[in-house]
């Protein structure tokens, strides 16, 4: 098990079959950056085109088509102090009647602090006053390269992950990814200091990150669907449009989570989240939605195989 320090000179907007920039093994860790959405660096100077650039892809040694790859999110931090977001949410996330009384969209810009751990607005809004709000680092879009060959825009996302805005990829989550294409390739970008639930001004807090990560290769394990978890939870994901098809996704990826990992049966597992379970959403601004399918792990305790 290696630790790798890697310096990105160039940037992708799709996942896909690209060169890696660094071939690394099952065990090893990454220490790396990167942009934020608008393709601007630690220094706020722009440096590739805008539209979620991606660090990587990082070729993981024998990671092969079929197997799974558990990415760990040791770290993610902001690593500038100016952050921006937009102001106006998405139409299609009010009634229609509403969408000619929404105000014009703009952009703002917020002052982080990585110690104090806030987000702070630079022009306050006069009703608000001096809006700060918490720190909650976030990984927006990351994920593999899909099969087929295909090249898959980094504004949309799918089984081999992509930019789900989820607010709950964050430091200490493991995310499991079905592997598609030999070496995995690993990309990551698109840093949130802050975001609500389903991006719904099509923005988080739009920073450039430092960002650490640890890799592990899980032979004969079979994802349709990512899935992740941290101290509490175990996770599905389902990424489609409309919502309702995100939704079935990431609810019979659970249903299959609980049958191969903690060895239910079809009909335990049905009546386990019946009852218990838990739904998040994800990005619902983009081309494809997010909904994430949650379940306790005190829940499943004893039963994993």
């Amino acid at each position: 098990m290696s630790t790798h320090h890697f310096e990105p000179t160039h940037y992708h907007m799709t996942l896909g079959s690209h060169e890696p920039v660094l071939h690394i093994a099952d065990g090893d860790t990454v220490i790396t950056t990167t942009v934020d959405a608008f393709g601007k660096d630690a220094r706020d100077q722009q440096v590739t085109e805008r539209g979620n650039p991606q660090t990587g892809p990082f070729f993981v040694a024998g990671a092969e088509p079929g197997d799974v790859l558990a990415v760990h999110l040791d770290r993610l931090m902001p690593n500038r102090r100016i952050g921006y977001s937009a102001t106006v949410v998405a139409p299609s996330v009010v009634d229609p009647e509403y969408v000619a009384e929404l105000p014009k969209k703009e952009m703002v810009e917020w002052q982080v602090d990585t110690v104090q751990r806030t987000a702070t607005l630079i022009k306050p809004d006069s009703r608000l006053g001096k809006l700060t709000v918490p720190l909650a680092p976030m990984l927006g879009c990351f994920g593999v390269a899909p099969a087929r060959g295909q090249a898959i825009s980094t504004a949309t996302s799918g089984e081999h992950g992509g930019n789900m805005d989820y607010r709950g990829f964050v430091a200490g989550v493991t995310v499991y990814f079905p592997v598609f294409v030999p070496g995995a390739l690993f990309f990551l970008g698109d840093g949130h200091a802050v975001q609500g639930d389903g991006e719904i001004v099509g923005t988080g807090i739009e920073i450039s990150f430092d960002a650490q990560f640890t890799v592990h290769v899980l032979k004969n394990r079979t994802n349709r669907w990512p899935r992740g978890e941290n101290e509490d939870d175990v996770f599905t994901v389902g990424n489609a449009r409309p919502l309702d098809q995100a939704l079935q996704h990431a609810t019979t990826e659970m249903l299959r989570l609980l049958q191969d990992d903690y060895g239910l049966d079809s009909l335990s597992a049905n009546l386990l989240i019946g009852q218990c379970v838990r739904y998040e959403v994800g990005n619902v601004f983009d081309p494809a939605y997010t909904m994430v399918c949650k379940l306790s792990k005190r829940l499943l305790e004893g039963l994993r195989r």
